[in-house]
C-alpha cells in the first residue's frame, strides 16, 4: 500500500491498485446504503454492468496470459523482466488498470450504486497517481530506450 518498499527490483507503488479501485467503490456503496440514497438505475444498468464484468474477465485474462507466457511478474509490484507490446498492450500501456476500472463501473451498475459511479474519478486518480506514474518511472529505469519507444507508440490509457 502506501510507502511500500521495493522488493528487490519491482515498482514502488504509492497505492496498491486493488485498494485504489476497491476503497472508493466500497465507500460509495456503503454511503449510499447507510444514508438511504438508493436510486434505481433501471434494468439496462445491470445488463451493461454484466457486460463490463465479462469484458474485464476477457481483457484482464488475456493480459495476464501474456504476462505468464513471457515469464514476467503477474501481480502489481512484481519484477518486470520484459516489455509486453502485444495484445491489449498494443492499444494501452495499462490494460490491467483499464480492466479494473471497467470492473469498478460494471459492479457499481450491477448493484445500482450511483454514489460509487460518482466516485469513479477517485478510483481513476488513485490508479493514476498511486500506481501508473510510479510504475512508469520504474519501467523507464528498468527498460530504458525500449520503454521510451513503447511509450511514444502506445497511449497511457486508450
Amino acid at each position: 500500500m502506501f510507502g511500500r518498499e521495493r522488493d528487490g527490483d519491482a515498482p514502488h507503488f504509492r497505492l496498491w491498485p486493488p485498494v485504489a479501485v476497491g476503497v472508493p467503490w466500497l465507500v460509495g456503496v456503503a454511503v449510499e446504503r447507510a444514508w438511504g440514497l438508493s436510486v434505481d438505475l433501471g434494468p439496462i444498468a445491470a445488463v451493461v454492468g454484466w457486460a463490463l464484468v465479462v469484458l474485464f474477465v476477457g481483457w484482464n485474462g488475456w493480459s495476464l496470459i501474456l504476462f505468464a507466457r513471457r515469464g514476467t511478474g503477474l501481480l502489481p509490484g512484481q519484477r518486470t523482466t520484459t516489455l509486453l507490446d502485444e495484445g491489449p498492450y498494443r492499444v494501452s500501456r495499462n490494460p490491467l488498470y483499464l480492466g479494473m476500472l471497467a470492473l469498478y463501473v460494471g459492479a457499481a451498475l450491477i448493484v445500482s450504486s450511483w454514489v460509487a459511479l460518482a466516485l469513479t474519478p477517485l478510483a481513476f486518480a488513485g490508479l493514476h497517481f498511486g500506481a501508473v506514474l510510479p510504475e512508469e518511472r520504474y519501467l523507464s529505469e528498468r527498460l530504458g530506450t525500449a520503454y521510451a519507444e513503447y511509450r511514444d507508440r502506445v497511449r497511457r490509457w486508450l
